[in-house]
């Protein structure tokens, strides 16, 4: 879609962008500006950031799922961790909090 003086939109012309950026990179291009920009964004900002972004993300996720979506990923981050862990995992951190009662 053009705008009036038969240009680019500045949407359009970075979905355009966008698109050919993807059919030229690979997942580990991907992954590399992912971790370059993580390391910035930990070195450009504090503790207090990443509580408050945190705290929105959680409220928006509660926003938007009930009771089965937590669950369900519970039950999914349950049988990872034991698919990763073995019975010595569970009896340290269980003996961990029978320490702590």
């Amino acid at each position: 879609m053009a705008n009036n003086n038969g240009k680019m939109s500045r949407e359009e012309a970075g979905r355009m962008g966008g698109e050919a950026t993807s059919r030229n990179h690979d997942k580990d291009f991907y992954q590399e500006i992912g971790q370059k920009g993580g390391k910035t964004t930990s070195t450009n900002h504090d503790r207090d950031f990443y509580q408050e972004i945190g705290q929105k993300g959680g409220e928006a996720t509660s926003e938007n799922h009930d009771t089965e979506f937590y669950q369900e990923i519970g039950q999914k981050g349950g049988e990872a961790t034991s698919d990763k862990h073995g019975k010595e995992f569970y009896q340290e951190i269980g003996r961990k909090g029978g320490e702590s009662a």
